[in-house]
């Protein structure tokens, strides 16, 4: 099993009262599958991407990637698998606004190779743009780019360390119709490529694309297709 969730617990505590955002769920996914999580806003969907992403530790339970525990590795072990086998697509983009396209799409592999091989690190960089069909948009910057280019940039830089595994966080929230079709058809694209996806989403349209559908509500997994 490429990615597996045991048990995880998560609570997060306000002024007034602890809230318990995940109560015990347990998630396994393949390699090469796509999973769609879906439920309503406060279901936890979007705090048990980040805990199976690495960004928010959970308070009991494992996280497994590839057989080895996330949270176990420790920050700079956790912070290296991370890099190297995760990538994340978020709905409001996070693209740096000073640095270009490209220059946005090579920063993860600035951070795992640094920059000894700029030039190989360029062609890849280019490569990955092609891919989204912005090849010709590698010198734009963000606030040049339409939301729906933006985010084909985001999903560019998430997988220009081929990841293991493409996390996604309402990926078409924030865009109209036909971009956001566009965007499912690029994510699920590289899917086919082998990459194992999991996507959470409001969107029945899009979770019907996935090879499963995971319902959450109140912090529970309520039906796994």
């Amino acid at each position: 099993m490429l990615l597996k969730a045991e048990n995880i617990h998560k609570s997060y505590t306000d002024t007034q009262k602890r809230v318990d955002v995940l109560r015990g769920v347990g998630l396994e996914v393949a390699e090469g599958a796509s999973v769609a999580i879906v439920g309503p806003s406060g279901a936890g969907k979007s705090t048990l991407l980040h805990v199976l992403g690495g960004l928010d530790a959970p308070d009991a339970g494992a996280v497994l990637l590839g057989g080895q525990d996330l949270y176990a590795a420790g920050d700079a072990g956790r912070v290296a698998l991370r890099n190297r086998d995760i990538g994340f697509v978020f709905q409001f983009y996070h693209l740096l606004p000073e640095f270009t396209a490209l220059e946005n799409v090579l920063l993860p592999a600035f951070v795992r190779q640094g920059r000894g091989r700029i030039g190989a690190l360029e062609e890849a960089g280019r490569a990955a743009l092609a891919r989204v069909g912005l090849a010709e948009r590698a010198s734009h910057k963000p606030s040049q780019l339409s939301g729906g280019e933006q985010q084909r940039v985001a999903i560019a830089r998430a997988v220009i360390n081929r990841p293991r595994v493409l996390l996604c966080d309402e990926p078409t929230g924030n865009l109209d119709s036909a971009s956001g079709a566009n965007v499912i058809d690029i994510i699920l694209g590289i899917h086919t490529d082998g990459q194992a996806v999991v996507i959470v989403t409001h969107d029945e349209a899009v979770a019907a694309r996935c090879g499963r559908i995971v319902h959450m509500r109140d912090g529970l997994l309520t039906k796994v297709k």
